[in-house]
């Protein structure tokens, strides 16, 4: 199973400070013991909401709106991609996860959806689905 442990964005994340040596240095070490025990598919830290943009849909109109975003509660960091055996373990990664900035701040775990999840709408949507994600992995193997 797919899960994801969503950073959830601090004002100190938000300014655009970098993570300090020492942090930067744990945060290392926490990669490679998840890519060493095989559940890590991928992780990354996220520049500020002020170097992105959002698009809103509404009535068939896109409209593209420029960072920074005021909610930091409702901002992502960063974050890590693991496919785990269940939710459990995947959260005791997330508990030994380094505290990601001084101060209150949370790591959201959700799971992703399988193709099979998408049984309902049919056994070539499925296939193709599962046919999608090898070619993705083949190509990430690639690189």
């Amino acid at each position: 199973m797919k899960f994801i442990l969503i950073v959830r964005a601090t004002p100190e994340s938000e300014s655009g400070a970098m993570p300090d040596p020492e942090l930067a240095a744990q945060m290392g070490q926490f990669n490679e013991e998840m890519a060493k025990a095989g559940v890590l598919l991928a992780g990354e830290g996220l520049h500020p909401s002020s170097k992105g943009a959002r698009v809103r849909f509404s009535g068939g109109k896109r409209t593209v709106v420029d960072g920074p975003f005021s909610e930091t509660k409702e901002l992502i960091a960063g974050f890590w991609i693991l496919e785990c055996r269940s939710k459990e373990e995947a959260l005791e990664w997330a508990k030994r996860s380094p505290q990601p900035f001084r101060g209150d701040c949370e790591i959201e775990l959700r799971q992703g959806f399988a193709p099979e999840d998408f049984a309902y709408l049919g056994d070539d949507l499925v296939k193709r689905e599962i046919e999608l994600r090898a070619e993705l992995e083949a190509r990430g193997k690639r690189s």
